[in-house]
């Protein structure tokens, strides 16, 4: 599907049968796929800028350059897309943590993972972590998002039992609280998700890299 910039940067749609349309037909699956995930793009952004709750479905459509009740022949309500960006999220995330757990290196090791895994989450996931952030509370009230409350607790266990894990083994200091630690480092990352922009000073990998120096080393020189 074709599309052309709106004056904020953002893709919107090109009303129109041209191009890719011609050829794999108005109503073929793979138009009705690409038309489906442009609009989870537009609206991700739309919910990273404006808020969840704020952001209604005539936003969206106006965004994507279509009438309310197209957007209805791809997704029944904004829950439904939100519904999307966050599951997305959390099986991307909950994979690669676990395949840095199940290569079994050391504590130390395998927490610095998880935190490379949690910082290059912040360009691809914005839009889900920063609904987390400001609509989590408003979300897991409704049963259709009861699996983000058991998501998150999955995560936290995975990088709670590698905390311990390291304390157990003298890596880590024995006098910190696992699940208060997890959660510290937690926050500190997502809320980056607020100031972090690509092309900035530093890309996530760098940011991660230095979040660690800091994490692990502190900040005095001895």
């Amino acid at each position: 599907m074709t599309t052309t910039s709106t004056d904020s940067g953002r893709p919107k749609a090109r009303t129109g049968g041209e191009g890719g349309s011609r050829r794999r037909g108005k109503g073929s699956p793979a138009l009705a796929s690409e038309r489906r995930e442009h609009l989870v793009r537009l609206a991700a952004e739309l919910f990273a800028e404006k808020g969840f709750q704020a952001t209604t479905v005539r936003n969206i459509a106006d965004e994507a350059g279509i009438l309310s009740g197209s957007l209805y022949h791809h997704f029944d309500s904004k829950e439904s897309i939100v519904d999307e960006i966050l599951s997305d999220f959390f099986r991307d995330i909950m994979a690669a943590y676990r395949a840095v757990i199940d290569e079994g290196r050391d504590s130390r090791a395998t927490v610095a993972g998880l935190v490379r895994i949690a910082f290059g989450t912040l360009e691809p996931h914005r839009a889900a972590i920063t609904v987390m952030q400001n609509d989590w509370n408003y979300l897991k009230g409704m049963d259709r998002f009861a699996y983000l409350t058991k998501s998150e607790d999955e995560v936290e266990k995975m990088w709670v039992d590698a905390i311990r894990a390291g304390q157990e083994d003298g890596i880590f200091r024995a006098d910190i609280d696992a699940k208060l630690t997890y959660r510290m480092i937690r926050d500190t990352i997502w809320v980056a998700v607020r100031w972090f922009r690509p092309g900035g000073r530093l890309d996530a990998q760098g940011l991660g890299e230095h979040y660690l120096k800091v994490m692990f080393d502190g900040i005095n020189t001895h």
